[in-house]
């Protein structure tokens, strides 16, 4: 079942047509959100960034579209599974018609949900994938439906046997991964790649940052980063909002140690509970 303009309907009967934006244009935006058990977690900040998202990309925001409508209609879906742990796909898109103009600013949603599996990996191989480029302009920060260079690289991965790929920007810096961000650990000080570097405004990697501002034994810097840092440091993880904190136990011919990840892990899991 999925929730399309408010309504409940099998996602066989979602009125999808040839004259779909985000399916000719990738016009569209997205937020994947983790319900557990039946907790929307860290609705507001998908709000905000949804919000923000649509400004950005001038669509026009519907009245209704409040924190508790939006909350109401996600549990709409959510409440047809018994399953604890929920991901959930909020997707927004401009109303059919036009060509690169589109006949009007208004807008259509979707939601649907499936049950996903929260298991972080024991042993998590990174390499870089070099043969397209993220670009660095502000654009890059919002989760639009056009995820094509995502979708290459992580075939990339699949026929490599490796977990994930570490995605690079036009100057060759290090920008996120395929589904998600990244952040490296060098001593006491933890660095990740700046918005400004074309990395998604993730959410979980904002509730990191504000757990390491808080933190007095850690630094945390959003900066650029160079692929040869990656093989410097101590430790790497990455984050997205369904996993949290996945530890990165190998880059290439370097082998890192995981004991930091899992504790910022511990944290993030009680701000996700208690928040």
């Amino acid at each position: 079942m999925i929730n399309y303009n408010g309504n409940i309907i099998k996602a066989s009967e979602a009125p999808l047509t040839i004259e779909n934006r985000a399916f000719k244009f990738g016009d569209g935006i997205f937020e994947t959100i983790k319900i557990q058990n039946g907790k929307v977690v860290f609705l507001e900040d998908h709000y905000f960034r949804l919000m923000a998202s649509m400004r950005m990309l001038r669509m026009k925001i519907p009245m209704e579209f409040t924190l508790e409508f939006l909350e109401k209609e996600i549990q709409k879906v959510v409440a047809h599974f018994s399953e604890n742990i929920l991901r959930a796909r909020l997707t927004v898109y401009r109303k059919d018609g036009g060509l690169y103009t589109p006949k009007t600013n208004e807008i259509d949603y979707v939601i649907d949900v499936k049950p996903v599996s929260v298991v972080a990996k024991d042993k998590y191989v990174l390499d870089l994938y070099k043969d397209f480029y993220n670009y660095s302009g502000m654009l890059s920060t919002i989760k639009t439906t056009n995820r094509m260079l995502n979708t290459i690289a992580s075939v990339y991965a699949q026929e490599n046997d490796i977990d994930n790929c570490v995605l690079l920007n036009e100057r060759k810096g290090v920008a996120e991964v395929t589904n998600g961000n990244i952040f490296i650990v060098k001593g006491n000080t933890i660095k990740t790649p700046a918005l400004t570097e074309g990395c998604i405004k993730g959410i979980v990697r904002k509730k990191i940052i504000e757990l390491l501002e808080k933190h007095d034994d850690y630094s945390i810097e959003e900066t650029t980063i160079s692929p040869f840092e990656i093989q410097k440091a101590d430790e790497v993880f990455i984050t997205n909002a369904i996993l949290g904190v996945q530890p990165v136990t190998n880059y290439r011919k370097k082998e890192f140690k995981t004991e930091i990840s899992k504790k910022i892990q511990k944290s993030l899991n009680f701000v996700s509970i208690t928040g």
